[in-house]
């Protein structure tokens, strides 16, 4: 007898019996087929996974509030932070202040912000400063130097 496709038969165990429900308890699964005692899911109409529709979708994905930042920050480093670790007539750049431990990275850049009082005289090479930094470091006798990258 030569193999064709019609005389091809499945695997005994490749295949199960499709389960009948809502045909009386000789089905094996009667009175309740299934669905339990009494409520939502129990009525005719409603389909178990239909109740977790759209709205369980909407409410179980997380919302983001505002926007994301589409540029990395750089790091900051206040006026009052330079006064306290650096000597009069310093040189201050990215690796300068990295190497006493003032920032934790420098690939993004350097900001210099105005926070504290200055009474020393730096030069201060970063990327970016705010005006209060500007006018307190030139105020100082400093000199400012902005790099980009």
């Amino acid at each position: 007898m030569t193999l064709t496709l019609h005389n091809l038969k499945k695997f005994k165990g490749s295949t199960k019996k499709k389960k009948i429900i809502g045909r009386g308890n000789a089905s094996g699964h009667g009175s309740y087929s299934t669905q339990g005692q009494k409520g939502q899911k129990a009525r005719s109409g409603v389909g178990g996974l239909k109740l977790l529709g759209m709205r369980k979708a909407l409410l179980s994905t997380p919302k983001f509030k505002g926007q994301k930042i589409r540029y990395p920050k750089m790091a900051v480093v206040n006026i009052e932070d330079l006064e306290k670790e650096f000597e009069s007539g310093a040189t201050i750049d990215a690796t300068a202040l990295l190497s006493k431990r003032i920032i934790s990275h420098t690939d993004t850049g350097v900001k210099i912000l105005g926070n504290g009082k200055l009474t020393k005289k730096f030069s201060v090479t970063a990327r970016a400063f705010s005006e209060s930094a500007k006018v307190a470091i030139i105020k100082a006798g400093g000199k400012i130097v902005i790099k980009n990258r």
